[in-house]
C-alpha cells in the first residue's frame, strides 16, 4: 500500500463532504496526537486543564482537541518546566490534540498590565508583578515547549469595540 501524498506532514486535511448551497464542509484533520473531525467543539483549558474534569472524562465525551493558553502556560508552570516534563500532553495526561493560541488575546484581557510595541508585548504578571516580554519568537518557543499540534502566530489583538488608529496600527503590525 502506498503512503498518502502528505503522510510525513504534521497536518493532513481532508474534506469529507461539502454542501453545494452553503459550502459548509465536513473534514478531518490528521494531527500528530489525534485525528480531529470538523466542525468540532474545542474546549478551552487555559492552564492545561478544564476545571472539574479529568482528561479521561474528556476523552470519554469524545473531546478531540483542547485549547491551551500560551501566555498563561508560559508564565505558570513555564516553558522550561513543560519542556523538562515532555510537554503539556505528558504534564496533564492528555493523549489527544492540542491547539495553542499565541498569547495575543491577553493584549485585550490584560491590557492594563501590557505595553504593546513593535517587538511584541511586555506584560506585568498578574501573579507576582514580574515582567515578561512576549515576542513572536518567544510565543513560538513556549508553544514548542507545550508540544501543541496546532500553533498560532503572535497577533496584535484589539477589543471588538475598538476603532480608529489603534485598529489600523494592529492591522499594519
Amino acid at each position: 500500500m502506498s503512503k498518502p501524498k502528505f503522510a510525513n506532514h504534521a497536518l493532513n486535511f481532508k474534506v469529507v463532504a461539502e454542501c453545494s448551497k452553503s459550502k459548509a464542509r465536513v473534514s478531518t484533520m490528521e494531527l500528530p496526537h489525534h485525528t480531529v473531525n470538523t466542525p468540532v467543539f474545542m474546549p478551552v483549558g487555559t492552564q492545561g486543564t478544564l476545571k472539574g474534569l479529568l482528561p479521561e472524562q474528556l476523552s470519554d465525551q469524545d473531546c478531540q482537541i483542547m485549547l491551551g493558553n500560551t501566555y498563561h502556560l508560559g508564565t505558570r508552570p513555564g516553558a522550561g518546566v513543560l519542556r523538562r516534563l515532555g510537554g503539556l500532553h505528558r504534564f496533564m495526561g492528555w493523549r489527544r490534540a492540542l491547539l495553542t493560541d499565541s498569547g495575543g488575546f491577553q493584549m485585550v484581557s490584560l491590557l492594563e498590565l501590557a505595553e504593546i510595541t513593535e517587538q511584541g508585548v511586555r506584560f506585568r504578571s498578574p501573579y507576582d508583578g514580574s515582567e515578561c516580554m512576549l515576542t513572536p519568537e518567544h510565543s513560538m518557543e513556549i508553544q514548542n515547549a507545550i508540544g501543541a499540534d496546532i500553533m498560532m502566530q503572535l497577533d496584535d489583538v484589539v477589543h471588538s469595540t475598538t476603532d480608529g488608529p489603534r485598529v489600523r496600527e494592529a492591522m499594519l503590525r
